[in-house]
């Protein structure tokens, strides 16, 4: 028989109130969504990666100065990191949520599984109305892996999230050189086939992006997901839950939350982190320089992508470790947290100032906006305007946080969430005094 006592009004799920708050986590979810914003620019809001591969090895061959630079280090040093941390992160505030949940004597699970039905409502309007390259809503239905592994021990966790990471994301790799050991005739017809049909559905995606209207990128957008980018995306939904354990570790091993307590194991994550990020993506950089020369034809080695697939995904995840550690460190110093804390507030809104990240790019890049996909092709230069774009959003995430409680996509989802408005403005100064005194 359970004896823990029925929960009171007062302990109610509720939004977390400010005090409860990180800062810590804060800034490392705003300093994440920096990254994913320089990351999205680069590849889909410039149209690269739906230009064909001839022409991309000739650009980054003839690229100098510091165009060259950024190519050659997007990689290595931001190219999966940033969302990797993104993804623990999420992972982590699941963490947040739990305690909370188990702090009041209710069960984090309705309440977490009604978020996550939200979340997918707003990914879904968000992937088909504006940006194929959503991963709110890829969160919302891994976020139920949560529920599944909240209960079982760290090391359960570990060991899972080792698997989905480095050895699941293998099946999707052997399932066609299965298919190839067959050499049926009507097999090679249709992968060649599916390749002519990949090739030409990006060609439309890049022309409708560049001059179509809204509903052409929402009709071609909407196909090239559905029938090419969902599956190629598709392998790296096991690695998403991997880094979701992950971050649901070191929650529940309180690393962020006691970090002061825990500095010796972030400067060790540190240098094992950048040992490794920096190792497995030099191999990486290594295999796609002989590649745009030339010189190595991966298509003839067929071990080779066995070998890449998991050095990725280590330098992917060595990289955000070492992000996460050394903000983590640098944290404890109080001059360093003055100047890193001004991120905060966008983390805080951080589903808000994700979003806004697809309608800047949206607004900058496609046809039906500035027309830049077509007009600035330099690396140097559209890095420059992201930059100066998530300025502006760490203005407004601080004008905005400084009338309000939530952010305003924020305080849609959790008025969803608990089936309620939430109270929205803050108390102005003489509320609090009123309220201090009554």
């Amino acid at each position: 028989m359970d004896s823990t006592p029925p929960a009171s009004p007062a302990l109610k799920a509720r939004p977390v109130d400010e005090g409860e708050r990180l800062v810590l986590l804060d800034t490392l979810r705003g300093f994440a969504l920096s990254g994913v914003f320089l990351a999205n620019v680069h590849l889909w809001f410039s149209g690269l990666m739906f230009r064909p591969l001839a022409e991309v090895k000739t650009f980054y061959r003839e690229s100098s100065g510091l165009d060259a630079v950024i190519i050659h280090t997007f990689g290595p040093l931001i190219g999966g990191r940033f969302i990797t941390l993104f993804s623990v992160l999420f992972g982590l505030g699941f963490v947040v949520q739990l305690e909370r949940a188990e702090g009041r004597g209710t069960s984090v699970v309705p309440l977490y599984a009604r978020r996550l039905v939200v979340l997918l409502g707003v990914g879904l309007a968000h992937l088909f109305l504006l940006f194929q390259g959503d991963i709110v809503s890829t969160y919302a239905v891994l976020g139920f892996t949560l529920l599944l592994f909240h209960k079982r021990t760290d090391r359960t966790l570990l060991v899972w999230a080792a698997v989905l990471i480095f050895l699941a994301p293998l099946l999707w790799l052997i399932v066609p050189r299965v298919t190839e050991l067959l050499g049926s005739p009507a097999t090679e017809e249709a992968a060649k086939a599916a390749m002519e049909h990949s090739l030409a559905l990006r060609a439309r995606v890049l022309e409708a992006f560049s001059h179509g209207s809204w509903l052409d990128t929402v009709r071609v957008g909407g196909a090239y997901y559905c029938e090419d980018l969902f599956w190629n995306l598709s392998a790296l939904l096991p690695v998403i839950a991997g880094r979701f354990l992950l971050g649901l570790w070191a929650g529940r091993r309180r690393l962020f939350h006691d970090a002061h307590q825990h500095l010796r194991f972030f400067r060790r994550l540190l240098g094992w982190g950048l040992g490794l990020g920096l190792a497995a993506s030099s191999v990486a950089i290594v295999v796609w320089l002989l590649s745009i020369r030339n010189i190595l034809q991966p298509g003839s080695l067929p071990w080779l992508p066995f070998v890449m697939g998991p050095m990725r995904h280590l330098g992917e995840l060595g990289m955000a470790s070492a992000y996460a550690a050394g903000i983590t460190l640098l944290f404890q110093r109080d001059k360093w947290r003055r100047w890193l804390t001004v991120l905060a507030p966008v983390g805080r809104m951080g589903l808000t100032n994700y979003l806004l990240t697809s309608v800047l790019g949206v607004l900058f890049f496609y046809g039906y906006g500035l027309g830049l996909m077509e007009k600035l092709k330099s690396p140097a230069a559209q890095f420059a305007l992201t930059l100066v774009l998530f300025a502006l959003q760490i203005v407004f995430s601080h004008l905005w946080l400084a009338r309000f409680r939530f952010g305003p996509v924020e305080w849609v989802t959790r008025s969803l969430t608990y089936g309620k408005a939430q109270p929205m403005r803050r108390a102005s100064t003489a509320e609090k005094k009123e309220m201090a005194n009554a």
